[in-house]
């Protein structure tokens, strides 16, 4: 008995409570149904604006000069003249280094004498020509002396141009290394000599985004060195071939450097944006969703008041707390940014406060390989 009578009072307690229970939520729907005491919901509203969005492909690549050659000499010698310091910039056909050329400029000297001696000869057969004396055998005799002797002239002339090395095109030179009096053979490097007015950005590209590869594209490049500046530039060129092993595509861009912050050997990050669009965008938490579905709150006027509407929208790509919307509102829309846990659909609102539309760039990023 006693245990019959403990089961009625705790069912006559379960059933109280469930009761009260009930009273609350009908009392909490109505209170929903009608919204905040005065009347409204207070939200935070957003207006719509476009955003900049693109499909990034992301890759790491080797920065190279424009123009690069280790500068040698041809013959062997010493240095007798050094024209140029470690990362000076020099010019076209400056002069870099002289070697020692003592004998050929004696030798360049012997030759010159030789040539205006075949030169006086041949003035005087040609008078003794004009005058009947001397036959004209003697004439093409003194022609060939006068040619022998400018063509030994031109190749001493040629020896001692060896001797000099030029700068072949505009650049910074690198460390210098050699001194006067070294000793220097063919081949051996003196300098080098970089162009790096224009940077060419070397980098590998999976085979499946080749149809989306073209000259000309842009590209966004960034250095550890500047890490807060980015460099911008444009495909030049894209290999013929694809890698067997890899499956990989070399592709080239150009970028200007006349900051001259980027140096030749940097590894840089390189973004290809795709597919540029203006879209609409919005905050995350402006963003609810059922099941498959993604809604928004739009916010409309209607009898003096603001009321919202719910309304289905289609997701693009998301950058930070901006998610692109591609289907569903338009730029100039107002939607309840934040509170929309508070608010059902025709609800009236309260607008607390409105905040600017997004300006700037977004785009989803796809990591590729490194070029060594």
């Amino acid at each position: 008995m006693k245990r019959a009578a403990t089961l009625l009072v705790v069912l006559g307690v379960f059933l109280a409570m469930t009761t009260i229970v009930v009273i609350r939520s009908l009392g909490g729907e109505e209170t929903s149904a009608s919204g905040w005491r005065g009347g409204s919901v207070p939200v935070a509203a957003y207006e719509v604006g476009t955003y900049e969005f693109a499909d990034i492909v992301e890759a790491l690549g080797t920065a190279r000069a424009n123009e690069t050659v280790t500068v040698t000499a041809r013959v062997s010698d010493t240095i007798s003249v050094v024209n140029f310091d470690s990362g000076q910039r020099v010019e076209e056909d400056d002069i870099l280094v002289e070697l020692t050329e003592a004998e050929e400029a004696a030798d360049l000297a012997e030759g010159r004498a030789t040539q205006r001696e075949a030169r006086r000869e041949l003035d005087r057969v040609e008078d003794l020509i004009d005058r009947g004396i001397a036959p004209r055998q003697r004439l093409d005799e003194a022609n060939a002396a006068v040619e022998r002797a400018a063509a030994r002239v031109r190749s001493i002339e040629a020896r001692l141009a060896d001797r000099i090395v030029r700068a072949p095109f505009a650049g910074v030179v690198g460390l210098r290394e050699v001194s006067v009096g070294s000793l220097v053979r063919p081949g051996d490097p003196i300098i080098t000599l970089d162009d790096a007015s224009i940077i060419k950005l070397d980098f590998s590209v999976p085979e499946r985004f080749l149809a989306a590869l073209n000259p000309g594209i842009s590209i966004a490049a960034r250095t550890s060195a500047y890490p807060d500046e980015i460099f911008v530039g444009e495909i030049a060129q894209i290999s013929n071939r694809i890698d067997p092993v890899t499956r990989t595509i070399t592709v080239r861009a150009e970028i200007d450097n006349a900051s001259n912050h980027l140096r030749p050997g940097q590894l840089m990050t390189i973004e290809i944006r795709r597919d540029l669009r203006d879209s609409p965008a919005i905050p995350g938490s402006a963003i609810t969703r059922y099941l498959d579905q993604s809604f928004v709150f739009v916010i409309g006027e209607r009898d003096g008041g603001n009321f919202v509407q719910q309304r289905v929208v289609e997701l693009g790509l998301r950058d930070g707390n901006l998610v692109e919307i591609t289907n569903g509102i338009v730029a100039g829309d107002l939607i309840v940014a934040e509170g929309v846990h508070r608010v059902r659909s025709q609800m009236p609102v309260t607008i607390t406060d409105t905040r600017s539309p997004a300006t700037g760039q977004a785009g989803s990023t796809t990591l590729l390989t490194s070029q060594p």
